[in-house]
């Protein structure tokens, strides 16, 4: 059970609780809080003194918006944006008990009558931002997952293709998303015509294909780094079994390839998320970017503390999908091992 656990927890990459589980299974316990005082005492003080420097520092920094606020004021800040999730979701709760009861009303009087289904117009909230900038980044990558492993693929095959494709990811793989935005944002324009019943918004696809145009690449170039690289005995036996390149590819190739591809979808993930902040900014695609730069633009005197909680909420969600995607590294490799 214990050995069940620590594999569990370095696959998860959450390797703090593994002292825990050793000191549960009866090895030395001097030795395993020593290993727990470095993986999670350590980085705790750490944390603790920058929140103490942060604290003392804040308040001499003063700005057009007034002085930089403490993490007193960020926390409280928080629970602030926490109240007006809850009294939004109760104003949208009973708009639809009222709509719902006009409707009972109306087929009372006429079982025939015409009912409509209205959906709630408050604005969105901080969590529904935070939703709506996971929902964007996701799409991106998985459109730039869908189109990075086929290419990748056929780049680590053939040394043709990969030396006829090698010029275009060097040009464009360092390419910002402010120089793709401009370019995006006419494409889905011209190309993309909105109307009551669409299902995305134009900020929404701008925001996505930004996304995907600056991510791509990682996974592009990991999958081809991991197709090239793959035993060519194993390539050998595939063609001495005369197999075609869909069977090539799906049992041989994948297999073998897997943890590169990992690695570099982990790579893509984390590119996308930066990018996704400047790219909601200027498509104003209402997320945690369109929420930092309209804080920005109103300069109250909260403003700055709303900020810094997008900040840290960026920082912590960025964690939380790198350990996922590392998670799943893991354990791929540790399959292939």
């Amino acid at each position: 059970m214990a050995n069940k656990l620590i594999k569990f927890f370095n696959i998860t990459g959450l390797t703090w609780f593994v002292p825990l589980v050793k000191i549960a299974a009866g090895e030395n316990p001097a030795q395993q809080m020593r290993q727990l005082f470095l993986v999670m005492g350590v980085p705790f003080i750490a944390f603790a003194m920058f929140l103490g420097l942060w604290s003392v520092s804040a308040s001499g920094v003063k700005t057009s918006l007034g002085a930089i606020p403490g993490p007193a004021a960020v926390w409280g800040e928080v629970g602030g944006l926490i109240e007006e999730h809850v009294s939004e979701q109760t104003k949208k709760a009973e708009f639809y008990q009222r709509q719902e009861q006009r409707n009972k009303e109306k087929l009372a009087e006429d079982p025939h009558a015409e009912i409509k289904i209205r959906p709630y117009t408050g604005k969105p909230t901080y969590f529904d931002k935070i939703l709506t900038s996971l929902r964007t980044v996701f799409a991106g990558f998985v459109i730039a997952t869908l189109i990075a492993v086929p290419l990748g693929i056929l780049c680590g095959m053939s040394p043709v293709i990969n030396t006829a494709f090698n010029p275009l990811i060097q040009i464009f793989k360092p390419v910002s998303p402010l120089a793709w935005l401009p370019i995006v944002t006419l494409v889905v324009s011209a190309a993309y015509v909105t109307s009551e019943d669409s299902w995305f918004e134009k900020s929404f696809i701008t925001s996505a294909i930004t996304v995907t145009l600056c991510s791509l690449w990682p996974t592009l170039i990991n999958t081809a780094v991991g197709v090239s690289s793959i035993d060519r005995d194993l390539v050998n036996v595939g063609k001495v079994l005369r197999l075609d390149w869909p069977t090539q590819i799906k049992r041989i190739i994948l297999p073998s390839a897997l943890p590169f591809i990992f690695t570099g979808m982990r790579l893509s993930l984390g590119v996308g998320w930066m990018v996704l902040i400047a790219a909601e900014m200027l498509a104003q695609n209402p997320g945690l970017g369109k929420f930092v730069w309209d804080e920005f633009q109103n300069g109250s005197s909260n403003s700055l503390s709303r900020i810094m909680v997008a900040v840290f909420t960026i920082g912590i969600i960025g964690f939380a999908l790198d350990r996922i995607m590392h998670s799943l590294q893991n354990l791929f490799s540790f399959q292939k091992a």
